[in-house]
Order: C-alpha cells, then structure tokens, then sequence
C-alpha cells in the first residue's frame, strides 16, 4: 500500500513500492511527487534522499501547473478528439461516441471551480476508459500473434503513473490515458509490456527482444514517450 507523506514546502509526497525498482526514483504528478522505492526500503533512507534533493524538488513542484478545462482546451490526437463548445441550456451535457467526445457547456460556468475541474476530468477519463476497451486490446492481440507473444489477460486502468504493467503471472495492465499517443507510440507499450511476458526486468536481454521487434529502435521510442504524460 502507498504511504503518504505530508510535508510543509513539498505538499503531498507519495511513496509507491515498485518491486523492479533498483533505486529511488522521483517525479511530479498531478499536484503531488510520487516516489518509486525498491521494496524494503527505509522510512529514514527515504527522509534522506527527500532532504537531499529537496531544493529540485521544489523547483519541480512550482513548476507542477495543471491545465485548466474551459471552452478553450481541447484534445486532437490519432484515436481520441474533444471539443467543448457553449449552449444555451443550464447544464452540462457530454456526448461521446468512438474517438470523439463534446462537452456543451452552460454559459454561466465557473471553469476556475475546482469541483468542476474534478468533474470535467472525470467525465473525460470515462470517456477515455471507454475508448481504450475498445481500441487497445485487440492491438495488443494483433502484435501478441505477430511477434509470438502469449499473455494470460489484459485489462484497462487509469494509471497516471505508468502507461502499463506486466505481472509474473503474464497479465498485462494498461492505462486509457494510451489512447492520446500517436499509434507508433500505443505500439512501443503494447509491445514493451509483451517483452515482459519473456523477461520481467530491463536487463540487457529485455532490450533485445525489445530492439528485435521495434526495428532496433527501442531506445528511441522510449525518449519519445517521456515528451507525454499520463494524465489530461
């Protein structure tokens, strides 16, 4: 279970357990640092590495903005488009269908509420959800038969700290949020999550059978992943 910490400049620290972790590993997300530690890290080797990194932290954490949702933000990418658009009615009203979304937004709309904040990234995240069941899986079965990968099962999260995850017991965890990647990008998950089903860490071999299947670009892709996020 993630252990919270509460600290006066940081705010919300996360500690988050990662079972393939060689090190302590930090980074912002949403208004919060999340902490990846190897398991049977100490509560005191983790105070240690805060209080020496502390002052990036703190640049990092002020530099932490999450957009704001109003009749400006918009999403336009491959699989998945949103519009939110005024209308004259006194509430809000979101249709969905396959790859598109609108949201028709009353014309009193506090958008600086942070209620409504929450709303409208929930009301948006089903929605993606929705779209990832449907899109995602069957890639994952098409590149599973290409390259003679086998898994036990694949399910659709809302991780905003991983785009996917792979268990010992091959089943395979991927986040909706893969949905606002371009396709060559939903691919270098899909199959980094399969090359797990093969080799659980990131040793050398990993790396190999992951090049073997990405045209020897696994490195590369990966660099390009870490341009986006998990989140909206």
């Amino acid at each position: 279970m993630d252990k919270v910490i509460e600290d006066k400049e940081l705010g919300r620290l996360v500690v988050h357990v990662n079972a393939r972790a060689r090190r302590l590993i930090f980074r912002t997300k949403n208004n919060e640092i999340v902490i990846s530690v190897p398991p049977h890290t100490s509560t005191k080797e983790v105070a240690a590495a805060i209080e020496q990194l502390r002052p990036k932290l703190i640049v990092a954490k002020n530099k932490l903005v999450r957009t704001r949702i109003d009749l400006s933000y918009n999403l336009d990418t491959p699989f998945f488009k949103l519009s939110l658009i005024h209308g004259n009615r006194d509430r809000f009203l979101a249709h969905s269908e396959l790859g598109q979304m609108k949201i028709i937004c009353p014309s009193n709309a506090d958008f600086q509420d942070d209620k409504l904040q929450t709303w409208l990234r929930k009301v948006i995240e089903e929605a993606l959800r929705r779209n990832a069941k449907i899109i995602l899986p069957p890639r994952l079965y098409m590149l599973a038969q290409k390259y003679g990968f086998t898994y036990e099962s694949v399910k659709i999260n809302s991780s905003k700290g991983r785009w996917g995850s792979c268990s010992a017991k091959r089943g395979i965890n991927l986040s909706c949020f893969l949905v606002l990647l371009p396709q060559h990008l939903i691919d270098y998950v899909l199959l980094h999550e399969l090359c797990h089903t093969r080799e659980m860490n990131h040793g050398e071999k990993f790396w190999s059978i992951l090049n073997s299947v990405t045209s020897g670009r696994a490195h590369e892709l990966r660099e390009e992943l870490r341009k986006y996020k998990t989140d909206i």
